[in-house]
């Protein structure tokens, strides 16, 4: 489904799937990927579902199977046919849309479900970094066979990694360990460890306008902003969600509006600067919300 701020909703619907993750590709406008498992990710095979949205709605361009189920998609930043996913088998794939057939590549080195891969977006980069249930993370460049290193410290599993867009080689982590962390790849440590939460962290986000600011979704069902330079307390707290929050994402183009989906089947958008902080809540789904992008070429897609 997408889902636009303020406008409608198109749904494409795929018997037998359940979304995880969404992306729009940086490239085309209106393309986006979608990672899916059947049965909740809990058994089966996945899809890798690759979309292309118009006036006339969502239709289906391509798509990949897996024999594990997908719980996350990232698009390439140096080429517009390239994606990575992961899977429930503790593998990566790499995946050509130019290309009709199987994975480019698929990397196995994580023991268990892989939930989180991310692509940096900082120039002179091409790492991805993927987060496990195994409680590591690890980097990846995409032209080599295998990781280049591996991230310990979480103590429970990691349900999200993400890359800040301003600083190279600076990721933030969150976990059941209800911790977030912000790591850097040039010491290959922690550098800054945040209790953000009394509950699992399922998401992170970092603004696209300031280096020191990031979000937390968790499974106590609030949002939590950080700034990285003072994380006694957060700088704002997002009360409305009644599940836990499962992906949160802040907005390309304003610097204090983002969105978050949840196990309560909605989709809210934020602005935190705002009294009434509530813009709205789409509630279109009819099971868990677990996938959620803000498309970079248009303010109104989501």
């Amino acid at each position: 489904m997408s889902a636009t701020p303020g406008g409608g909703v198109r749904t494409l619907r795929v018997p037998g799937r359940h979304g995880y993750a969404a992306e729009f590709s940086p490239y085309l406008p209106g393309r986006l990927a979608c990672a899916a498992s059947q049965h909740y990710g809990i058994a089966g095979s996945g899809t890798l579902l690759i979309l292309d949205q118009n006036e006339s709605g969502l239709r289906l361009f391509r798509s990949f199977d897996w024999n594990d189920g997908l719980f996350d998609v990232t698009w390439s930043e140096n080429n517009e046919h390239v994606l990575v996913t992961c899977s429930g088998d503790g593998s990566l794939q790499l995946w050509d849309t130019a290309r009709a057939t199987g994975p480019l590549q698929v990397f196995k080195e994580h023991t268990q479900e892989v939930y989180s891969v991310d692509w940096s977006q900082t120039r002179g980069e091409q790492l991805v970094v993927s987060g496990s249930w195994d409680q590591t993370v690890k980097l990846w460049d995409p032209t080599v066979g295998k990781s280049l290193c591996t991230f310990r410290g979480h103590e429970s599993v990691i349900y999200s990694t993400i890359w800040s867009p301003h600083i190279p080689g600076c990721f933030a982590s969150s976990s059941g360990d209800q911790t977030l962390r912000i790591w850097d790849v040039k010491t290959t440590g922690v550098r800054i460890v945040v209790p953000a939460h009394q509950a699992e962290i399922l998401s992170c986000d970092w603004c696209k306008y300031n280096e020191n600011l990031v979000v937390t979704g968790a499974v106590d069902c609030s949002l939590r902003g950080w700034d990285l330079r003072n994380v006694q307390q957060p700088v704002f707290e997002l009360l409305g969600h009644t599940y836990a929050i499962r992906r949160v994402k802040f907005s390309p183009f304003h610097a204090s509006v983002l969105a978050s989906c949840s196990y309560d089947f909605t989709v809210r958008f934020w602005n935190f600067s705002k009294p009434d902080p509530l813009l709205e809540t789409v509630e279109h789904h009819t099971e868990f919300t677990c996938g959620l992008d803000l498309s970079l070429q248009s303010p109104t897609q989501g």
